[in-house]
């Protein structure tokens, strides 16, 4: 195809060069280049080497060695549109019920008009193919997890899984529990090759090791005791797909070997058989454990080390990429709005406090903080002093002794305004300067007409407890100290006269 031709050429499947020459003069003058193949051989390099607008095929040694051509399109898996030359009118039924790439049918000499038609047909019907292909293709890149954040180190990961999701290569990716490997994992997989076939996770720490064999390879019936049925290996389930092995660092020495031939032989067999059974399957390999260590001390084998570690990714603690904190809590707040599951929002302070925490646990502890604070908070507002104790700063954490852990999970009322009054006391002064609030009361007189008292008294009421609200930002807890009154009695009169907090 030239710089300019916005078309991708037409390839040709003909044994006579004059004919190819007639039509290559034809194809050019309404803008298409033709690439000839006179034999199969030549065939096989066009299609591997390049992509093409649709094939014409013509009289190529005979009708049998038409029917040859057409299935090796179709055991290459191109979505090729094929357009018959001299064909009866029956050969094109007949194809076309076997196989689905044959578009059109042309009688000889070609004349121009039905030329154009036949390559439309064939640009709309690959168009369509392409655009089916991609709409999949965006959906299952949709319903993966992302990796939250824009640090450097996050940036780093991204980059490194989509240099080696299109290659078969095996990846190890480590990391301290919680990271997301598994996330990972399933990056690469959604943006590789095989991304429409399986994703099949094991997680080789949870799987007593007399069990994860009949796991990974599958069992024949009466294998063992329990064997009822002949049940399928993951490694079966994952075929032209994705085998992730999570936690292989746990794996028993003994299945080690074991899978050490799989990956070598490419072939494996169900526990109870002697039958072998190919494995075209990729493998993505994770461990929270540093195995060169469990290589010295015994415990994992070098070679699978090796065979394993073809690419590694190493994933960040999330204490060293604190920067990625705030996206990472509203990712989390978005997956549970976009499952239902409830939301909460945090105050730029609460924020703040939960950016200078170490999370020893990593993404895995900052999601499960968002949705227990979700469920303490149901479409509320978080504060910094409504967090966990361990996750407030040190200069205001409360002393463990005076502490009262029934204020977040299920206390009374009264028990937690008590428990709220330290923390309370530490935030109001430094968050608003003063607990003091000036409120403009002024004198009404009364008229000759007189003076409702009662609804006098309540919009005053109303007017105070907005004035409140204004001056704290909102927060309910601080505008009742602001009234010297129980939070419990302002939420009550919030709901009365309904104020939005």
């Amino acid at each position: 195809m030239s710089e300019n031709n916005p078309y991708l050429p037409v390839l040709l499947v003909e044994d006579d060069h004059k004919t190819f020459s007639e039509i290559k003069s034809l194809m050019g003058f309404i803008g298409y280049e033709a690439v000839y193949t006179p034999d199969t051989s030549s065939l096989k390099a066009a299609l591997e080497n390049g992509r093409y607008t649709a094939m014409l095929l013509g009289e190529f040694h005979g009708s049998a060695s038409q029917r040859e051509v057409l299935e090796l399109v179709s055991e290459t898996g191109l979505d090729l549109q094929i357009i018959l030359l001299n064909q009866a009118r029956e050969n094109l039924d007949k194809y076309q019920q076997i196989y689905p790439g044959v578009a059109a049918h042309l009688d000889m000499p070609l004349k121009y008009e039905p030329v154009i038609e036949a390559l439309n047909r064939a640009c709309d019907a690959a168009s369509k193919d392409i655009s089916q292909d991609s709409a999949s293709y965006r959906k299952i890149i949709a319903s993966v997890p992302k990796l939250g954040g824009s640090s450097p180190a996050i940036q780093y990961v991204r980059t490194m899984i989509e240099q080696v999701a299109k290659t078969d290569a095996s990846v190890l990716i480590l990391g301290e529990s919680g990271t997301g490997k598994e996330v990972v994992a399933r990056n690469i997989h959604a943006l590789s090759n095989r991304c429409k076939q399986n994703f099949v996770p094991v997680n080789c720490g949870a799987i007593p090791g007399d069990l994860l064999e009949s796991e990974l390879f599958g069992h024949e019936k009466g294998a063992f005791t329990g064997a009822i049925t002949t049940r399928q290996g993951r490694f079966e389930l994952a075929e032209r797909g994705t085998l992730f092995l999570d936690e292989i660092g746990d794996m028993s020495l003994p299945m080690q070997v074991k899978l050490l031939r799989v990956l070598q032989e490419r072939t494996f067999e169900r526990v109870g058989s002697n039958k072998s059974m190919t494995a075209d399957v990729r493998i993505l390999a994770a461990t929270h454990r540093n195995l060169e260590h469990n290589i010295r001390d015994g415990k994992f084998r070098e070679d699978l080390f090796y065979r394993l570690n073809v690419f590694p990714i190493e994933l960040p603690a999330l204490r060293e990429r604190l920067d990625d904190v705030p996206f990472l809590l509203q990712d989390q707040i978005e997956k549970m709005e976009q499952d239902n599951r409830g939301s909460v929002r945090l105050t730029a302070s609460a924020v703040e406090a939960l950016c200078e925490y170490k999370w020893p646990g990593n993404v895995r502890e900052l999601a499960n903080l968002v949705e227990r604070l979700s469920i303490l908070f149901p479409q509320g507002v978080v504060d910094v002093k409504n967090l966990p104790a361990k996750y407030l700063p040190t200069s205001i954490r409360p002393r463990r002794e005076s502490f009262n852990p029934s204020l977040f999970f299920g206390a009374s009322e009264e028990s937690a305004d008590n428990a709220e009054t330290e923390v309370d006391n530490r935030f109001t002064n430094d968050m608003h300067g003063s607990d003091t609030v000036v409120m403009d009361t002024t004198a009404v007189q009364i008229t000759e007409d007189g003076l409702d008292l009662k609804e006098h008294l309540a919009q005053l009421e109303i007017n105070l407890i907005r004035q409140a609200l204004d001056s704290t930002g909102g927060v309910v807890a601080h505008a009742a100290k602001l009234l010297k009154m129980r939070r419990t009695t302002l939420v009550e009169k919030l709901k009365k006269y309904d104020i939005k907090s």
